[in-house]
């Protein structure tokens, strides 16, 4: 089989000519197989499946199999029409077992390796596939370049998202719209009903990333929680997961807010933290897989950020709500504008998160909720 890029024989791919245009697409036709690996992390399963549904979209025909991290697969089982073979990354030697004997004699058409993992890199050798896409030797950290066959473009200094994206891209999907159709269960819609029972807004507050750096402080979102409350009558609601960590933030803001406030941390699923989101009327929360989960369903996120960069790894559709404090924290932390330093740095130091004024987030929830953009 030949395409535009390279000609595919058993157990070969041979580049035909590095001076073709980077814009031709990698294959002539869709494919009958395509595994995905993407194991984590939610956010970023939240962001593939955008680039798997561009990819349905194009090849309605085409049966695809991911190869995804256990925890970020309670989510995506949700998603019918996709086959998931879920990986325990800390499952040792069995999981690495099982995954071998789940994928021994499955031939693929085509892996898209889109994790910048040695271990992912390492897991996608038990694949078999002619056509090994990856990224661009300039984005493939950990080695991962020398595990692939074809490289998407470099896109630059873009979203995350939208880096995604470019695996689409490099087949010559045309319609790149971000869209994720994830199907709630109906007892986790009888979940989040019970929570909003009506048409009061709701203000949700996911207080924790998965880097604790990242984290804002109890007072913060204390001042925030009583805000939303006074001024537009707001219920307020807390979630998270279940770590001591989130256990100790959600502990410490209750301790802080004098008016209603319902904790559910800790007390949902995935799925039923997925249709809370799609009831409420925003959400607050930093850099956080409850965000792009947000994303998912439409709700408007007022992310906070400081330690990393929003315009790359912001809410896709909120990244104008965004408390965006980056670039104060380049200036302070590294001496340098956000302008002058690598697109992905990170500048998780002890205090970043403190460049963020309770009142910034105020004007902005004040500002959504005057424009009526939060009512869907």
């Amino acid at each position: 089989m030949r395409n535009g890029s390279y000609r595919i024989v058993p157990n070969s791919v041979v580049m035909l000519s590095k001076a073709m245009s980077p814009h031709t697409p990698l294959l002539d036709s869709p494919p009958a197989r395509v595994c995905i690996l993407r194991l984590s992390a939610i956010g970023d399963v939240c962001h593939t499946l955008a680039v798997v549904r561009a990819l349905q979209r194009a090849w309605p025909q085409t049966r695809f199999t991911w190869i995804i991290g256990s925890t970020e697969h309670k989510l995506m089982r949700l998603v019918p029409d996709v086959e998931f073979i879920s990986y325990n990354k800390r499952g040792g030697f069995g999981a690495l077992r099982s995954l071998a004997k789940e994928l021994s004699g499955r031939p693929f058409d085509v892996l898209l390796h889109m994790q910048l993992s040695f271990r992912a890199s390492l897991l996608s050798t038990l694949v078999s596939a002619p056509l090994r896409v990856g990224f661009d030797r300039a984005q493939a950290r950990e080695l991962q370049w020398l595990f692939t066959n074809a490289r998407i473009p470099n896109g630059g200094d873009q979203h995350v998202l939208d880096a995604l994206m470019g695996f689409a891209a490099a087949f010559g999907v045309e319609d790149l719209t971000a869209r994720w159709d994830i199907p709630i269960p109906e007892d986790a819609h009888a979940y989040a009903a019970r929570l909003i029972p009506d048409h009061r807004p709701t203000l949700l507050i996911s207080p924790c990333s998965s880097h604790s750096a990242r984290n804002w402080s109890a007072e913060g979102y204390a001042a925030v929680a009583g805000h939303a409350s006074r001024a537009h009558g707001m219920r307020v609601i807390l979630v998270g997961g279940p770590s001591t960590l989130e256990r100790q933030m959600a502990d410490a803001i209750q301790t802080l807010v004098r008016e209603p406030l319902i904790d559910q941390v800790g007390k949902d699923t995935l799925p039923e933290l997925l249709a809370l989101l799609a009831r409420a009327t925003v959400l607050v929360t930093p850099d956080s897989g409850p965000a792009h989960m947000a994303t998912t369903v439409g709700l408007p996120v007022i992310g906070l950020y400081g330690a990393t960069r929003p315009a790359r790894s912001g809410p896709y559709r909120s990244v104008s709500l965004c408390i965006d404090r980056y670039g104060d924290a380049s200036q302070r932390y590294l001496g340098k504008a956000a302008s002058d330093i690598p697109w992905a740095t990170k500048i998780e130091r002890p205090g970043v998160m403190a460049l963020i004024d309770a009142a910034d987030v105020n004007r902005r929830l004040d500002e959504l909720m005057a424009s009526g953009a939060h009512r869907r």
